[in-house]
């Protein structure tokens, strides 16, 4: 269980693989192994600023949860917390960037702003517009190069078994 009563899988969004690792069929195949006091741990290195402090929460060593750590399946399954506790908190700075161009774009044309911040405002909208295009010219890029190797991959297998 975590340590708000809740598994830690739960704790971090992880319970739908979790269970399906039961099965043998994820990643965290390995992750069903941890002892419910790791399990406690991962929570605890997720919500506390050092080693330290998450071990004196779970009640144990230090010593003990830097070894833990060493333990390939603790550390895999730690990582995998890592992960999905951070790109739950990208999602939600995705979710919020509407609301956070909305602001620019109100403060960029306010003219009861000063004249710098509008400036500033402006020069953001400029600037992660130009970043933007530049992003989805290089998904194109690697997107082309991506077919390309696959199409010489086929032609090489095709001239191999002929």
């Amino acid at each position: 269980m975590g340590l708000d009563g809740r598994g830690w899988a739960d704790y971090v969004g992880l319970k739908g693989l979790r269970a399906t690792a039961r099965g043998g069929t994820t990643m965290l195949e390995d992750v069903t192994r941890l002892k419910p006091n790791q399990e406690r741990a991962i929570v605890a290195l997720l919500t506390n600023r050092s080693v330290e402090d998450a071990a004196r929460n779970v009640k144990v060593a230090p010593r003990t949860l830097y070894r833990w750590l060493l333990e390939p399946q603790f550390d895999k399954a730690y990582r995998k917390a890592r992960r999905s506790v951070f790109g739950q908190g990208a999602a939600r700075l995705q979710q919020a960037s509407s609301a956070a161009v909305s602001s620019v774009l109100k403060i960029m044309v306010d003219q009861q702003t000063s004249a710098s911040t509008r400036l500033r405002a402006a020069d953001l909208v400029l600037t992660h517009g130009a970043k933007a295009i530049e992003i989805d010219d290089i998904e194109a890029r690697v997107a082309e190069l991506e077919r390309a190797a696959e199409a010489a991959r086929a032609l090489k297998d095709d001239e191999v078994t002929a």
